[in-house]
Formats: C-alpha cells, structure tokens, sequence
C-alpha cells in the first residue's frame, strides 16, 4: 500500500515562510508527477501547484505563483512546497499527491488524475 506522509505544517503569523514535505518511503516516487492541493473547511479541494517527474515543468496556481516554490528530490522520494510571505488566507489543510506519469515532463492540476494521496497537514496563518 502506497502511503505519502506529509510534514511541516502549523501556526504562523502572516508573512512566516513554511516548508511542507511529502515523503514517500519504499515508493517510486520518480515514476510519478507531484502535486499539492489545499482544502479550507466548507470549500472544495483546490489546486495548489504541481511539478513533473523530472522536476523539467512545473506549476503553480495564480493565488500563489510568486510565494510558493515547489520542488522534488527523487533520491529522496520527497515532494516540498516552500510557501513564502504566508497570508491568512493560505489557512487549510494542504495535501500532496501522485499521479503515474509516462513522460518526464507531464504535469496536472486535476485532483481526478492523482491516485495516491497523503492524510494532509493543516497550515493555520494569524494575521
């Protein structure tokens, strides 16, 4: 069973810079697109940003494009989103996911594309 463990989250003030980690242990990871997608109480699952097996492509929804990065490290079956200058509206519980990807430069945003995801971690931002 394919399990994604996600870390780092918590309470921050506005303008803090967290780093979410997606470790994938025993799983390879390499063969896969990753994704992030957030989720606030009451409100769909959004897309948060996503990067290609080969890290060649990546993407980022327009509300965080410009704050956050995301980025892989295959050898290390990890997946990070690094969110910068955190503002309140950034409070959910953030997800990472994989999606199986043929070619090393695919990447999606559809939450349907994903089959393994992790239990999420909550990011709560204070203004």
């Amino acid at each position: 069973q394919v399990q994604l463990v996600e870390s780092g989250g918590g309470l921050v003030q506005a303008g803090s810079t967290v780093r979410l980690s997606c470790a994938a242990p025993g799983f390879a990871f390499s063969n896969y697109a990753g994704g992030w997608f957030r989720q606030r109480p009451g409100e769909e699952r959004e897309f948060v940003g996503a990067i290609s097996k080969s890290s060649s492509n990546s993407a980022l929804a327009d509300s965080v494009e410009g704050r956050f990065t995301i980025t892989r490290d295959n050898a290390k079956n990890t997946l990070y989103l690094e969110m910068n200058h955190l503002k309140p509206e950034d409070t959910a519980v953030y997800y990472c996911a994989a999606a199986r990807s043929a070619s090393s430069r695919w990447w999606t945003s559809s939450p349907s594309a994903y089959a393994y995801w992790g239990q999420g971690t909550q990011v709560t931002v204070s203004s």
